[in-house]
Protein backbone atom coordinates (compact mmCIF):
# COMPACT_ATOMS: atom_id res chain seq x y z
CA UNK A 1 0.00 0.00 0.00
CA UNK A 2 1.43 3.42 -0.91
CA UNK A 3 1.93 5.96 1.67
CA UNK A 4 -0.61 8.85 2.14
CA UNK A 5 0.81 12.31 2.34
CA UNK A 6 0.85 13.56 6.42
CA UNK A 7 -1.69 15.91 7.42
CA UNK A 8 1.58 18.79 7.46
CA UNK A 9 2.02 17.75 3.76
CA UNK A 10 -1.57 18.21 2.91
CA UNK A 11 -1.84 21.76 4.91
CA UNK A 12 1.67 22.84 2.79
CA UNK A 13 -0.27 21.69 -0.25
CA UNK A 14 -3.47 23.53 1.10
CA UNK A 15 -1.36 26.84 1.56
CA UNK A 16 0.55 26.51 -1.31
CA UNK A 17 -2.68 26.57 -3.95
CA UNK A 18 -4.32 29.11 -1.91
CA UNK A 19 -1.43 31.36 -1.75
CA UNK A 20 -0.37 30.87 -5.71
CA UNK A 21 -4.26 32.08 -6.51
CA UNK A 22 -4.45 35.38 -4.37
CA UNK A 23 -1.11 36.89 -4.83
CA UNK A 24 -1.72 35.68 -8.97
CA UNK A 25 -5.36 37.41 -8.18
CA UNK A 26 -3.44 40.06 -6.77
CA UNK A 27 -1.46 40.65 -9.70
CA UNK A 28 -3.32 40.68 -12.20
CA UNK A 29 -5.48 43.42 -10.55
CA UNK A 30 -2.72 45.54 -9.97
CA UNK A 31 -1.96 44.91 -13.72
CA UNK A 32 -5.27 45.65 -14.78
CA UNK A 33 -5.56 48.97 -12.76
CA UNK A 34 -2.43 49.91 -14.28
CA UNK A 35 -4.46 49.33 -17.57
CA UNK A 36 -2.44 47.11 -18.97
CA UNK A 37 -3.49 43.61 -20.51
CA UNK A 38 -3.36 40.17 -18.41
CA UNK A 39 -0.20 39.02 -16.77
CA UNK A 40 0.12 36.35 -19.36
CA UNK A 41 0.54 38.46 -22.33
CA UNK A 42 3.83 39.58 -20.40
CA UNK A 43 4.83 36.07 -19.86
CA UNK A 44 4.72 35.63 -23.52
CA UNK A 45 5.97 39.14 -24.42
CA UNK A 46 9.10 38.31 -22.12
CA UNK A 47 9.69 34.43 -23.69
CA UNK A 48 9.83 35.76 -27.25
CA UNK A 49 11.81 38.59 -26.42
CA UNK A 50 14.19 36.17 -24.17
CA UNK A 51 14.43 33.53 -27.32
CA UNK A 52 17.16 33.95 -29.94
CA UNK A 53 16.00 36.27 -32.89
CA UNK A 54 13.10 36.83 -30.71
CA UNK A 55 10.88 33.99 -32.37
CA UNK A 56 9.68 31.00 -31.18
CA UNK A 57 8.08 28.12 -32.55
CA UNK A 58 3.89 28.26 -30.55
CA UNK A 59 5.11 24.89 -29.28
CA UNK A 60 7.89 25.95 -27.49
CA UNK A 61 6.32 29.25 -26.57
CA UNK A 62 3.27 26.46 -24.77
CA UNK A 63 6.23 24.31 -23.16
CA UNK A 64 8.19 27.76 -21.29
CA UNK A 65 4.37 29.64 -20.41
CA UNK A 66 2.94 26.23 -19.17
CA UNK A 67 0.23 27.08 -21.02
CA UNK A 68 -2.62 24.19 -22.66
CA UNK A 69 -2.61 24.64 -26.08
CA UNK A 70 -5.52 25.53 -26.56
CA UNK A 71 -4.87 28.88 -24.67
CA UNK A 72 -1.35 29.18 -25.86
CA UNK A 73 -2.97 29.51 -29.82
CA UNK A 74 -5.60 32.10 -28.33
CA UNK A 75 -3.36 34.20 -26.90
CA UNK A 76 -0.79 34.42 -29.58
CA UNK A 77 -4.04 35.00 -31.82
CA UNK A 78 -4.63 38.26 -29.50
CA UNK A 79 -0.80 39.52 -29.72
CA UNK A 80 -0.84 39.28 -33.13
CA UNK A 81 -4.06 41.04 -33.43
CA UNK A 82 -2.55 43.74 -31.32
CA UNK A 83 0.76 44.30 -33.38
CA UNK A 84 3.01 42.83 -30.48
CA UNK A 85 3.83 39.69 -32.46
CA UNK A 86 3.80 38.40 -36.05
CA UNK A 87 3.65 35.11 -37.37
CA UNK A 88 6.34 33.73 -39.71
CA UNK A 89 6.51 30.56 -41.92
CA UNK A 90 9.62 28.39 -41.10
CA UNK A 91 11.95 28.78 -44.25
CA UNK A 92 12.81 25.23 -43.73
CA UNK A 93 9.52 23.57 -43.24
CA UNK A 94 6.98 25.70 -44.94
CA UNK A 95 4.11 23.88 -42.69
CA UNK A 96 5.55 25.05 -40.03
CA UNK A 97 5.50 28.71 -38.45
CA UNK A 98 7.47 30.48 -35.86
CA UNK A 99 5.83 33.45 -33.90
CA UNK A 100 8.14 37.17 -33.42
CA UNK A 101 7.94 40.00 -31.25
CA UNK A 102 7.54 43.22 -32.44
CA UNK A 103 8.98 46.55 -31.81
CA UNK A 104 5.72 47.50 -30.23
CA UNK A 105 5.69 44.20 -27.91
CA UNK A 106 9.28 44.84 -26.61
CA UNK A 107 7.97 48.32 -25.71
CA UNK A 108 4.97 46.63 -23.97
CA UNK A 109 6.88 44.12 -22.39
CA UNK A 110 8.83 46.65 -20.66
CA UNK A 111 6.21 49.03 -19.82
CA UNK A 112 4.06 46.53 -18.17
CA UNK A 113 7.84 45.37 -15.93
CA UNK A 114 7.08 48.60 -14.16
CA UNK A 115 3.42 47.58 -13.04
CA UNK A 116 4.29 44.40 -12.38
CA UNK A 117 7.55 44.67 -10.44
CA UNK A 118 6.08 47.09 -7.86
CA UNK A 119 3.30 44.12 -7.99
CA UNK A 120 6.08 41.76 -6.92
CA UNK A 121 7.33 43.78 -4.30
CA UNK A 122 4.32 44.60 -2.69
CA UNK A 123 2.74 41.11 -2.50
CA UNK A 124 5.89 38.93 -1.85
CA UNK A 125 8.77 41.54 -1.04
CA UNK A 126 7.32 43.86 1.29
CA UNK A 127 6.12 40.76 3.24
CA UNK A 128 9.36 38.77 3.46
CA UNK A 129 12.95 39.22 3.49
CA UNK A 130 15.71 38.57 0.83
CA UNK A 131 16.63 35.44 3.28
CA UNK A 132 13.19 34.29 3.82
CA UNK A 133 12.54 34.64 0.13
CA UNK A 134 15.43 32.71 -0.57
CA UNK A 135 14.56 29.81 1.63
CA UNK A 136 11.42 29.80 0.18
CA UNK A 137 12.78 29.68 -3.55
CA UNK A 138 14.82 26.56 -2.14
CA UNK A 139 11.92 24.67 -0.58
CA UNK A 140 10.13 25.69 -3.96
CA UNK A 141 12.93 23.99 -5.93
CA UNK A 142 12.70 20.92 -4.18
CA UNK A 143 9.00 20.15 -5.03
CA UNK A 144 10.83 20.29 -8.69
CA UNK A 145 10.12 24.24 -9.49
CA UNK A 146 11.59 25.50 -12.35
CA UNK A 147 14.18 28.19 -12.25
CA UNK A 148 15.83 27.90 -9.77
CA UNK A 149 19.26 29.52 -9.13
CA UNK A 150 20.40 30.24 -12.67
CA UNK A 151 17.07 31.59 -13.95
CA UNK A 152 16.86 34.02 -10.89
CA UNK A 153 20.33 35.09 -12.15
CA UNK A 154 19.53 35.67 -15.38
CA UNK A 155 16.55 37.33 -14.33
CA UNK A 156 18.40 39.64 -12.52
CA UNK A 157 20.49 40.82 -14.97
CA UNK A 158 17.79 42.02 -16.68
CA UNK A 159 15.91 43.22 -13.97
CA UNK A 160 12.75 41.45 -15.49
CA UNK A 161 11.33 38.35 -13.81
CA UNK A 162 8.77 35.48 -15.71
CA UNK A 163 6.56 33.76 -13.33
CA UNK A 164 6.28 30.24 -12.62
CA UNK A 165 2.77 29.43 -13.34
Amino acid sequence: MKRKPSTEATDAWIRLMRVQSRVLDAVEQDLKKAGFPPLAWYDALLELSRAPSGELRPVELEKQMLLPQYSTSRLIDRLVEEGLAVRRECKMDKRGLFVEITDAGRELQKKMWNSYSAAIERHIGSKLSDADALKLTGLLDRLGCCGGAQSASKDASSKEASPAR
